[in-house]
């Protein structure tokens, strides 16, 4: 990574200012812009989330957005209501609120001496999601977005479900989501009132995870948020990027299928992360491109960006599986236009003999998964900056049902999402299945591909669920998560099939039986993607580079924890631990040192999905001299046939003081799932 000290402009940072709503609440910003703004006025850059600007985000931030004010942007961090330095509370993701107050910041930025009139908003994860929603508004002064690791659909394809089953994201990440909810403002920036703000934080938090499984179907809760539901609502240009380590990939392919604004599409081999720190690599200049974008949009500068393809995709090539990559193999692609005509289906019959051209007479196979199998799987959403990407796949292989094609006689190569049809039937009214695509070498080492889950209960639709009768035949589709991928000449492609995935996916109540009718009309399609000689031309990405950051000591470098598992001999359960510790930093300009940690525990039992036990622990602190703050949260799930258990817990320390705590233990009715 290159780092960047003389920029076009000279750079002059707001540390804080506070943007005026109607309702009276003021929003915390902090803002980086050329020094003769004021006299020459820029087109400008928001980002807007709930993760401090002030502390947890300041170097990242000061990196990315002094960047682009040394290239003439002023660049505003702002944090949502109730969170960092910002007035009131904050309930949950995307509210209508949040999207509203985001609206209103962006015309009160347009009509500032320093702004040109022209606002560009742009982020990853939660700023990636905002910046669809928000655009989605139609903010007179939003000229353009760029979103990144986000989704278009919150039920499809965010770390709540997936399939219409319960990921396990909902559980860790609503951990964090409520240490966050309890953390005070800085009493630098809003003096005395600093601990009244954060005894109100306290008071309206509410347990996300509680709150998402309230909403099993795919209701209005999250219709609310999605951007699919109107995708015409968006009237600008719209960047989206992306990797196919990534939880939230599938969104890209639908944005430029269904937007009718300019748009373009990247997707490399990064996890959750920006392209330019590239985990895993190769990382790219994501700085460079993105100032590519926001000339052609917010100066109207031709930058030729939009007269390249449509998607540059990261083709993944066959390599040995490993839990963490530094670069993946692979090579840049791209097409013209998305859904491309090129690429083509091809169909792969399921025959009870394994992967074919032709079918065979339908037979059934059956199936009953151990609840253990997803041991070899990686996090739902992997960031790529530590041991969390999938490992080699025999071990979770051998206690599915699989499916393998013949040594390939030629390499295949296929870009999109692959789909799965065949008839199925259970012994259980409640169901789910997962399918795997595995890259098998001929030594025998299993890599994951690609994967779908789908409940069965949701097989007409997410929208209700619809008991299954045990021993009844179902046609069904499964889509598995769109990939660039090419399996290597002599290796299989193989098909692994199960009723269980932990610990991604939260178990059904009882274990299945599952039944396969193979051959006949089962089959696999794959969008098989021909070469294209154009690729071999593609200009390449410039060097990663980025600003200064500001002056701070690590005193703990991030990591993301190798998973590990150890069994209980004696009860034969089955125990997965991993940590969570994020960092710990010293930010010598505000005299401020912050840390947050955490750590996930899964149990289960291989032949009880009953026994199944969550637990995710969050601690974050902050400390100036005296002035010592720790929130702690520790959340529980559990289930019974009928009902998730969820117990969650908040303590609040000042000093060695233990503030307020809070407790929740609620039974929500299992619906479906």
């Amino acid at each position: 990574m290159r780092v960047v000290s003389e920029f076009p402009h000279k750079v002059k940072v707001i540390e804080n200012l506070f943007i005026p709503l109607a309702d009276g609440c003021r929003l915390a910003a902090k803002i980086w812009m050329p020094e003769d703004a004021e006299r020459h006025p820029v087109p400008a850059i928001l980002e807007y989330l709930p993760y401090r600007k002030r502390d947890r985000q300041a170097l990242r931030d000061s990196q990315m957005h002094g960047y682009f004010a040394g290239h003439g942007y002023a660049c505003v961090r702002l944090d949502l209501r109730g969170s960092g330095d910002s007035d009131g509370a904050m309930f949950d993701e995307y509210l209508p609120q949040e999207l509203s107050d985001g609206a209103e910041a962006i015309a009160w930025i347009a009509k500032q001496p320093w702004c040109s009139g022209s606002v560009g908003m742009m982020g990853i994860s939660w700023g990636g999601f905002n910046s669809l929603q928000v655009a989605a508004l139609r903010p007179p002064a939003l000229k353009a977005i760029i979103s990144l690791c986000a989704s278009d659909d919150r039920y499809a394809d965010d770390m709540h479900y997936m399939g219409g089953c319960v990921l396990m994201d909902l559980l860790g990440w609503g951990s964090t989501f409520l240490a966050y909810f309890g953390t005070p403002p800085d009493p630098l920036l809003v003096g005395d009132r600093w601990r009244d703000m954060w005894l109100e934080r306290i008071e309206n938090a509410t347990v996300p995870t509680i709150t998402w499984l309230q909403h099993q179907q795919r209701d209005e809760f999250w219709k609310q948020s999605s951007v699919c539901e109107d995708y015409s609502q968006i009237a600008c240009p719209v960047y989206a990027v992306g990797g196919w380590a990534d939880g939230y990939t599938n969104s890209i392919p639908r944005l430029l299928s269904h937007l009718k604004v300019p748009r373009k599409g990247l997707i490399g081999p990064w996890g959750h992360t920006y392209p330019n720190l590239g985990g895993p690599g190769p990382a790219i200049g994501f700085l460079q491109e993105a100032l590519r974008w926001w000339d052609q949009w917010l100066r109207g500068k031709e930058t030729g960006i939009m007269k390249e393809p449509m998607l540059r995709a990261w083709m993944l090539e066959s390599e040995p599986a490993r839990n963490y990559y530094a670069v993946r193999a692979g090579r840049w692609a791209a097409e013209e236009a998305w859904p491309s005509p090129r690429i083509r289906p091809r169909r792969l019959a399921v025959n009870a003999a394994g992967l074919a051209d032709k079918s065979t007479s339908a037979q059934p196979v059956k199936t009953k998964s151990p609840q253990t199998v997803g041991l070899a799987s990686a996090d739902w959403c992997p960031y790529g900056i530590g041991h969390d990407m999938p490992g080699d796949q025999r071990i979770d292989d051998g206690r599915s049902l699989t499916f393998d094609t013949e040594p390939l006689a030629e390499r295949l190569e296929f870009l999109g999402a692959a789909e799965l049809s065949c008839d199925v039937a259970v012994d259980r009214p409640t169901a789910f299945i997962v399918a795997r695509l595995c890259d098998v070498a001929p030594t025998g080492e299993s890599v994951l591909i690609t994967y779908g889950v789908l409940n069965l209960t949701h097989r007409n639709g997410h929208e209700k669920s619809e008991p299954l009768e045990p021993g009844r035949r179902y046609s069904i589709k499964l889509m598995l998560n769109h990939v660039g991928y090419c399996i290597a000449r002599g290796h299989r492609l193989r098909l692994a099939l199960s009723t269980a995935y932990w610990p991604v996916v939260w178990p059904s109540p009882e274990p299945v039986t599952l039944t396969v009718f193979a051959g006949g009309d089962s089959a696999l399609t794959l969008p098989v993607r021909p070469p294209r000689a154009e690729d071999a031309s593609l200009a390449p990405f410039k060097e990663p580079e980025q600003g200064p950051s500001v002056t701070h000591s690590v005193l703990r470098m991030p990591r993301r924890g190798r998973m590990t598992v150890t069994q209980d001999a004696q009860t034969g359960e089955f125990r997965i631990h991993s940590a969570r510790d994020r960092a710990a930093y010293r930010l010598h300009d505000i005299k401020l040192d912050h840390s947050s940690s955490g750590e996930e525990i899964h149990t289960i039992h291989p032949d009880d999905p009953l026994a199944a036990r969550s637990e995710a622990f969050r601690s974050v602190s902050y400390t100036r001299d005296s002035w010592h703050i720790r929130v702690d949260t520790h959340t529980i799930l559990t289930a019974t046939r009928d009902h998730f258990v969820v117990t969650a817990d908040l303590d609040a320390f000042e000093g060695a003081t233990r503030v307020v705590t809070r407790r929740w233990n609620v039974q929500i009715p299992r619906r479906g799932v």
